[in-house]
This record gives structure tokens, sequence and C-alpha cells, in this order.
């Protein structure tokens, strides 16, 4: 927060948002497997799908989903294409394919590779996990439509604003640029950003 302070409009906003901070929640398989369920469908749905799948899984890890079937799936209210999804999530885990252990040793990009082998995984939702999950402090969610609006609403830009911009703008934000966009997403809602 110091380093980012050096900027007056963000050392407004870290002063607005004193004592919030963003935490890491769950595990990384259900981080992942909330996030396919949630995709392109209202939080509200998102927390019913979700609660029925937890109610369905009674523990939410690979092996629970591969056990059950497409069809029990379905019946928490999950898309056909979202049970692939998740099933793939699944598979990936359960294989090694995808193993958190790795992921310290990686660069954010090299886990955003990782993820975006799971099909519903794509750079959007890498980013978020890294963000989110991983507490990755430096990363840039350029295409985040949220990031841009209050990108561009704070420093006077316009919008929707090209990754190019955003990238120049965020500069002076490195080495914590997941830092600045939370910040500039708490600036946008009245509810702290989860994932």
């Amino acid at each position: 927060m110091d380093h980012l302070s050096q900027d007056f409009i963000l050392a407004d906003l870290i002063s607005r948002y004193d004592g919030e901070i963003l935490e890491s929640r769950g595990h990384a398989f259900e981080t992942l497997l909330r996030s396919i369920v949630g995709q392109q469908i209202s939080v509200k749905a998102a927390d019913s799908i979700w609660r029925r799948v937890q109610v369905l899984l009674v523990q939410t890890d690979p092996s629970s989903v591969l056990e059950k079937t497409p069809e029990e799936l379905r019946e928490c209210g999950l898309s056909g294409q979202k049970v692939s999804y998740v099933r793939d999530l699944a598979t990936h885990f359960a294989s090694g394919k995808v193993n958190p252990e790795t992921w310290p040793s990686m660069t954010d990009e090299e886990i955003i590779l990782d993820l975006t082998k799971v099909r519903g995984i794509g750079r959007w939702s890498a980013e978020m996990f890294l963000i989110f999950h991983l507490l990755r402090p430096d990363v840039l969610p350029v295409a985040d439509l949220g990031l841009q609006k209050s990108a561009a609403l704070h420093f006077g830009k316009k919008y929707p604003m090209s990754a190019k911009a955003l990238t120049t703008l965020a500069k002076s934000w490195r080495p914590y640029r997941s830092v600045a966009t939370w910040y500039l997403w708490r600036a946008l809602d009245p509810v702290p950003v989860e994932y």
C-alpha cells in the first residue's frame, strides 16, 4: 500500500477502504469448481446451484465429482456444458495434470497456461484465481470490464480501455498490480470483491 500510495488517486482509494484486505478462501479445486458453476449466471442463481452441488458431493474434491453421473450433476442445475467442464476439472486434478504443489515454483503465466488446459477455464478465470486464491501480487487482468471501468473513471481515461492503455497506466503499480486492481474494483462496488 505504501508503494501504491505514491499515486494520489490510489492513495485516496486505499484510505477509503483502510483495514480491508484480500484473503484466500477454500481449496484450489473447490475455488475453481465454484468458478465454473458460477460462470455466466447471476450471483443468486450461482449460489443456489452451488449449494445443491455441495449437498450432492458432500466433499468438494475431484473423486466426489467423478463418482457422480452427469445426470446427477445436471439435477443440481448445471448445464450439460458445465457438467463436462466440472468433470474435466476433476479429471485434471485427479490425474495430476493440474497439480497445486507445483504452483509455488511456477510463474503467473505458467499457471495460467496450466489452468487454461481445463475446459471452461479461460485466461480471465485463471487470472482471478491467481489474484483471489494464490494471492499473486502482480496480476493485471486487462480484459476485466470492472477494472477498465474503474480505471477509466478514476484516472479520466476513455472507457473501454485498451489492454495497451491499461498496461501503460499500471506500469507504476508494479509489482503490486493485483492490489491496485482490487482497490479499483472495490471503488465500484459497496461489497468487497471475492472470488
